[in-house]
């Protein structure tokens, strides 16, 4: 059994842990795609489909007036985390990935702009794609990511 000493000292040790956690958290910052310079990477297409594999990553696919594939990366890293991203396109295969180890502290989203002729697809199934070219940062859905080039 426990002595009334002992229990008051977990309790405390507890809450000390409690506060070192919250101020670590608030120290580091939430990281927000909407906070990040977008960078940008145009693709030429050779065929006529392209398959997005976006890796649980969040992100648009929009069909425009447009001849070449252009994909948008928003990646805002906060502090200790560890980045890693990734964009190709190999034959008709669009590889975006983006994330980050250790804290984990980051968000990325992804953008990719498609020639209204192309048939597009999402991990290897039809998707539907969202309508037109606009500029602003817009809500992204399924996918994120992005890097530089041109």
């Amino acid at each position: 059994m426990l002595s009334p000493g002992s229990s008051i000292r977990s309790v405390s040790r507890s809450i000390l842990a409690a506060v070192a956690l919250t101020s670590l958290a608030a120290v580091t910052g939430c990281a927000d795609a909407k906070e990040a310079t977008p960078e940008t990477k145009r693709f030429s297409l050779a065929g006529s489909t392209l398959d997005v594999r976006a890796h649980g990553v969040p992100t648009d696919l929009v069909a425009t007036h447009r001849k070449d594939v252009k994909v948008t990366r928003w990646f805002d890293v906060g502090t200790g985390a560890e980045p890693h991203s990734s964009w190709e396109l190999k034959g008709k295969t669009l590889n975006l990935n983006a994330g980050c180890s250790r804290f984990a502290n980051c968000d990325v989203r992804f953008r990719v702009e498609v020639p209204k002729s192309v048939k597009v697809l999402r991990n290897g199934r039809a998707t539907h794609l969202k309508g037109t070219h606009t500029t602003a940062f817009a809500p992204l859905s399924g996918v994120r990511a992005q890097a530089h080039g041109a």
